[in-house]
């Protein structure tokens, strides 16, 4: 279960997920918005979760079960939690790179202050950084850092490695309706962003059940007024507001495909049915999984979305 997908990215194309912290969330943040639910585990110690080797026969495992048409366009770390906090990240990336497909690794970025982090990330084809706020009281009320994490800290690990990297660099600001979406924290975000100078930005809103039910996507009239703020800043910027699509890839284990993907990717009903169809397996699956707790249902913004249940003991 390390392996996903691969899932249509708005950012990557075709996307083949790799889940490097599978276990019920360890991560350095709690963001309101997540859409893998709450941390389970607030945590900065970078530790073993998987070896390399584990990683690589699982991904190469997974390659050989898809089409040819279902081949991806990035082998992309984005996890139950942040990648980061995996010690053996370099050596997997390292590995990884023997397959011929390009690595992605998508960051909140609260680990860049490591030296040894900013390193190993220099190896992937192309990197995602967070950057939700532009101060201190937005970033912990959006983002909910570990104790002992500081924000000028972070961004300043933030800048040293967009100053070194010779990428892909991307960066990724999600807005939260009155929380980090007003002009003030736009035009400061976008001031800090142009100083890292990526290939391009990202305007993202939830469009999957964040942690905090409360949590709502800003209006129309606030998502254009942050990308023309972004735009005037000089930053080539793109807006991911939209549903990625159904064409989901698959392995032929519709089991394995549904709780692979839904630990880190919440899958909307639609896509969900495709992938039966695919499979050539029906609904049945989908009711016993729910019926062990392995998965999960409920409504976000009027749509259903099924995400793997890590309570189950």
């Amino acid at each position: 279960m390390i392996s996903f997908g691969p899932v249509p990215s708005r950012r990557l194309g075709k996307s083949l997920g790799i889940n490097n912290i599978i276990r019920p969330k360890v991560c350095t943040y709690n963001c309101i918005y997540c859409q893998v639910g709450k941390t389970m585990q607030l945590s900065l110690t970078r530790k073993s979760f998987f070896t390399p080797e584990q990683i690589l026969c699982e991904v190469n495992g997974h390659l050989e079960k898809l089409t040819a048409d279902d081949r991806p366009d990035y082998l992309t770390f984005v996890s139950n939690g942040e990648p980061t906090l995996d010690i053996n990240l370099g050596l997997s990336i390292e590995m990884l790179k023997r397959l011929d497909i390009p690595i992605a690794v998508i960051t909140n970025s609260s680990m860049l202050p490591e030296p040894d982090v900013r390193h190993e990330l220099m190896q992937a084809d192309w990197v995602s950084l967070k950057v939700d706020a532009a101060d201190a009281d937005t970033w912990q009320k959006v983002n909910r850092p570990a104790e002992g994490l500081k924000f000028e800290t972070v961004l300043d690990g933030i800048k040293l490695f967009a100053g070194d990297y010779r990428g892909q660099l991307r960066t990724e600001t999600l807005l939260c309706k009155g929380i980090n979406d007003s002009q003030e924290n736009l035009r400061d975000v976008a001031n800090i962003i142009s100083t890292l100078a990526p290939g391009r930005a990202y305007i993202s809103i939830p469009i999957r059940p964040p942690s905090e039910k409360s949590v709502m996507p800003p209006d129309v009239e606030t998502v254009n007024l942050a990308w023309q703020i972004f735009r005037e800043a000089g930053i080539e910027t793109e807006l991911l507001t939209g549903f990625e699509g159904v064409d989901t890839g698959f392995t032929g284990n519709i089991y394995e495909d549904i709780l692979n993907i839904t630990a880190v990717h919440p899958l909307r009903e639609d896509t969900l049915m495709e992938l039966l169809i695919k499979n050539g397996a029906d609904f049945r699956i989908v009711e016993s999984l729910l019926s062990q707790r392995l998965i999960r249902s409920y409504l976000y913004q009027g749509k259903k979305f099924y995400l793997r249940d890590f309570h189950v003991k």
